[in-house]
């Protein structure tokens, strides 16, 4: 099957990050069972998910991680010109559907270049790692990147995550992490604004508090021109209280996302937030002694990545594009969790990211043909 018709057949499964992936994940694993390769589920709690690895090649030390996501993000909403889940050709050189370029177009080239890793007489083995509910966290990866360690006697030694980066050599990218807020307080007459504690007060205070934090890490220097923008970024994205205009309200939620720079982490932000809420504590249960303030993690912290330019995967991948120059990228992905296995790692992949999540997503067809390079050159550097 060409990269093409591959493609064609990935993004025909509208799986979701969250929802079940066995359909798409089932296509796969019939594909490597046509060519004979030995593949591994790592499958969640309940079996409705699971990740995939597999080995092409000889048991031997090193060798080449190729790493992607099976779902994609929802289209609902979204004003698109074709079915969403038929790649669409309209003659002008780009493909269209759901997942297209974030990051089906990655697997595809994977998928399209197995038959000649296949024949290939390869000096080290190159690995497929597909992860689950990358869209929603970058959930299923730590499962993967574990079972690729235990499950093999031998170790790759580089992955390569296949977002899309026009096939440009991504050697940095921001950790994210989310959080949901909630304030208690006590509810009454609006007009007793300073005998009761209104939470929807507390809330607009302690997210001023997050945007102060934001500006004085930029203001102390604490930033990485790598990354636009250059710093820890904190944001507030939906705020949930009250009930009416005249009731104080007596909770309110908000969540907030940190995309940090590689040298500072989510966990550090959210130390110093907390220590702000239990002083806060402190002086309002004086009015209402049940005040509370409580922060839960949406989903765990995802690490960023700072791979180093004189490690040795960084060297491999520029000799395989067209396009050496390094990048960064502030949005997050997996291979922060890929390097915290222990593997180096760097992002490289066919699309741009400018596309990825909006109606009317497509990849260039040229962006495909470059992926498809880079695995034949891949190949031949490996064998």
């Amino acid at each position: 099957m060409t990269v093409e018709e591959i493609l064609t057949k990935l993004v025909s499964f509208p799986v979701l990050g969250g929802e079940s992936n066995l359909s798409i994940l089932s296509w796969i694993e019939e594909y490597l069972d046509k060519h004979g390769v030995e593949h591994h589920r790592v499958p969640n709690e309940d079996g409705t998910k699971a990740n995939l690895h597999c080995r092409i090649g000889s048991e031997v030390e090193g060798g080449v991680i190729l790493s992607g996501h099976m779902d994609v993000v929802p289209v609902k909403g979204q004003a698109w010109d074709t079915d969403p889940w038929v790649l669409t050709d309209k003659e002008d050189g780009k493909l269209y559907s759901r997942g297209s370029c974030d990051m089906k177009g990655f697997v595809a080239c994977c998928l399209a270049a197995l038959p000649a890793m296949l024949k290939a007489d390869l000096k080290a083995p190159i690995y497929f790692a597909f992860s689950y509910d990358e869209e929603i966290g970058c959930l299923g990866a730590p499962d993967l990147v574990k079972a690729i360690n235990v499950h093999y006697k031998v170790k790759p030694k580089f992955a390569i995550i296949g977002e899309p980066t026009m096939m440009r050599p991504v050697t940095g990218q921001k950790g994210i992490c989310i959080f949901e807020t909630t304030v208690s307080g006590s509810e009454g007459h609006s007009s007793r604004i300073k005998q009761e504690v209104s939470a929807i007060h507390e809330a607009m205070r302690l997210i001023l508090w997050l945007e102060n934090k934001m500006n004085s890490l930029i203001e102390a220097g604490r930033t990485d021109d790598r990354f636009t923008p250059n710093h820890t970024s904190i944001h507030i994205g939906m705020v949930k209280g009250g009930i009416a205009p005249n009731v104080i309200a007596q909770e309110c939620k908000f969540s907030w996302d940190v995309r940090t720079i590689p040298s500072e982490t989510p966990q550090e932000i959210k130390a110093e937030f907390d220590l702000y809420c239990r002083q806060r504590e402190a002086e309002l249960r004086k009015i209402h002694p049940d005040f509370k303030i409580s922060t839960s993690n949406v989903h765990p912290a995802v690490p960023g990545l700072n791979t180093a330019n004189d490690q040795e995967v960084v060297a491999l991948v520029k000799d395989l594009v067209r396009n050496p120059k390094l990048d960064a990228v502030s949005y997050a992905a997996e291979a922060g969790q890929f390097a915290e296995g222990g593997f180096q790692a760097v992002i490289c992949g066919p699309g741009d990211i400018a596309q990825a999540h909006r109606a009317n997503e497509f990849i260039h067809k040229d962006q495909l043909i470059q992926g498809m390079e880079f695995m034949d050159k891949l190949i031949e550097k490996l064998s």
